[in-house]
């Protein structure tokens, strides 16, 4: 049963894509990694050679040049975006497959996003994934002013289709025992169905459930799902909705007694992110709509040097007892900014 699924149990950021190639790293054999989602958020990895690459199109876990990614139906592609990615990356063609049902983000539905004021109303980024979603759903009704388009219908993406379509091409793989690795986008806390702060949530559902559903493979092959979190979560930039316990960067670098500037920006619109405190309730709810195999906890770093996580009554022991306490799970592995995942390890001796 080789599916694994990455989510987000927060508002995005987490570091999924970092967790996704970590997956990858560690799978021995042919792997296919699937993009869901659209070029609203971005995902950010470390390739073997040290070179962080932040991407809105690509997955994070492609970085290393080694699997096939596949964009299934339930994928929304900015066309310059991804090819624009896949340049950078030199990334070998032949590797990619998009699925001719995936929707094409259009200067239409970007424009359409900046006259409803949506980047002001509700911290949209306004890159046109939400209109893109709404035209798909309106089935080219005559009088929506929005049109959906295809990736079939999309010249420039023809390359990348194949004779087979992706849903097909996918169980074939799995009915021979691949891994396939679904990265998620965004987090539980933006979710349209699920997340809970509607109407500042994103335009799809952003569950493990939504992301199989999305990707057209059967959740009969699922055996690992893992949802990522941060120690601090945050929401973008702006009117983006409620994020309880909000504090700022200065703050948290006190706290963790750096130097450092721990400012963050968002990958698409380079703004500051907002930032709060960790948020049991979100994280539970996100757990029950989840039930990850496995829980990660990434920016430990942002509560104190990695050294601590071995001293029971060092900051970063401390804070994950607390986490662990307050959300009523074991966390299994621990992130640090720039390292790999750590799996967690016996209790530490004092």
């Amino acid at each position: 049963m080789p599916i694994s699924i990455v989510v987000g149990g927060q508002f995005g950021s987490e570091g999924k894509g970092k967790v996704a190639l970590e997956i990858v790293r560690r799978t021995r054999g042919p792997v296919t990694v699937i993009r869901v989602g659209g070029p609203n958020s971005g995902h950010t990895a470390f390739d073997r050679r040290g070179r962080r690459w932040a991407l809105r199109q690509m997955p994070a876990a492609s970085v290393d040049r080694n699997v096939d990614v596949v964009f299934p139906a339930g994928a929304y592609l900015d066309v310059d975006v991804l090819l624009q990615e896949i340049a950078a990356l030199d990334y070998p063609l032949d590797r990619i497959m998009i699925s001719p049902k995936a929707q094409v983000v259009t200067k239409q539905h970007k424009a359409w996003e900046e006259e409803a004021a949506l980047v002001s109303s509700i911290g949209s980024t306004g890159s046109g994934v939400g209109a893109a979603v709404m035209a798909l759903a309106a089935r080219d009704a005559p009088n929506f002013p929005l049109k959906a388009v295809h990736a079939l219908d999309h010249e420039r993406l023809h390359p990348f289709l194949r004779d087979v379509d992706t849903s097909l091409t996918l169980n074939n793989r799995l009915e021979l025992g691949q891994r396939i690795v679904i990265e998620g986008s965004q987090g539980f806390g933006l979710s349209l169905l699920d997340g809970g702060y509607w109407p500042k949530a994103t335009a799809r559902s952003t569950t493990a459930a939504a992301a199989l559903a999305e990707a057209g493979v059967s959740p009969r092959y699922v055996d690992d799902i893992t949802m990522v979190l941060r120690s601090y979560p945050i929401r973008v930039a702006g009117d983006s909705g409620p994020l309880p316990g909000e504090t700022t960067w200065a703050e948290i670098a006190r706290r963790a007694r750096t130097e450092r500037d721990l400012s963050e920006y968002t990958t698409v619109t380079h703004k500051l992110r907002r930032v709060g405190e960790f948020d049991a309730a979100l994280v539970k709810r996100a757990l029950a709509a989840n039930a990850p195999h496995r829980l990660v906890l990434n920016h430990l770093d942002y509560v104190g040097p990695r050294s601590s996580l071995e001293m029971s009554d060092g900051p970063v022991r401390q804070f994950i007892t607390r986490v662990e306490r307050e959300i009523g799970h074991c966390i299994d592995c621990y992130g640090f900014s720039g390292d790999g995942i750590v799996l967690a390890t016996q209790p530490a001796a004092s």
